[in-house]
């Protein structure tokens, strides 16, 4: 698990092609990288991924098929800067909300304008993923937690801060970025619990107790 609350901007310094996948090379100066092992999850602009080596800069990981169609990580090339967080661990503080890094889909950016010292960000999403995307709910763009200010359709609005353009990718985006969507797990179990008999949650309790 993750919060979305990015720990460092690092590179791709290398992508070797393997047999149809891939293993990357990522690199940044300001992860303590000897406190990791091979095996732990690491998420890449928001995709959970597994360290196969590490070194005192960074580590290598592989991509699988399945990961390379999901994601935007097939559009990655050499120099690239990407969003970097280790997985939770116990005792961790969680300061965005949590996050799988099991990407749900590929948004991409509409408009981009200033707004005082802050950044306004529209982003469409593909119809299937709309109906998790809720004012003032969560949503994970490259692995960041944020909070939504505006839905219309397909399309939802954010806030970028002067301190989250600064650390993570987000700052450098220009419309027509392609970024990893991963929705609310809270709003994806309501839905389930919502289609099953034995849930016991009715849209009428929602309602009830403030919930919708």
């Amino acid at each position: 698990m993750f919060t979305g609350i990015i720990k460092a901007k690092g590179r791709i310094a290398a992508i070797e092609k393997r047999g149809g996948d891939v293993r990357l090379r990522v690199t940044a100066d300001d992860l303590p990288w000897t406190e990791y092992s091979t095996g732990d999850s690491i998420a890449v602009n928001g995709v959970c991924l597994t360290a196969v080596r590490l070194f005192d800069d960074g580590f290598d990981t592989d991509v699988s098929v399945e990961t390379l169609d999901v994601t935007t990580l097939r559009q990655l090339t050499p120099g690239d800067a990407v969003n970097l967080e280790p997985a939770l661990r116990v005792g961790d503080a969680l300061g965005g909300h949590l996050v799988s890094g099991h990407v749900d889909g590929i948004g991409r950016l509409l408009t981009r304008a200033d707004d005082a010292r802050s950044i306004r960000m529209t982003f469409e999403v593909p119809d299937e993923l709309a109906r998790y995307i809720a004012r003032k709910g969560s949503v994970c763009v490259d692995g960041v937690s944020l909070t939504i200010n505006e839905v219309s359709g397909s399309t939802f609005g954010l806030n970028i801060i002067p301190h989250t353009a600064e650390v993570t990718t987000m700052g450098a985006y220009a419309v027509g970025t392609a970024v990893n969507i991963e929705v609310d797990l809270l709003a994806r179990y309501i839905e389930r619990m919502l289609g099953s008999d034995a849930g016991g949650l009715s849209i009428e309790f929602l309602r009830e107790h403030g919930y919708a």
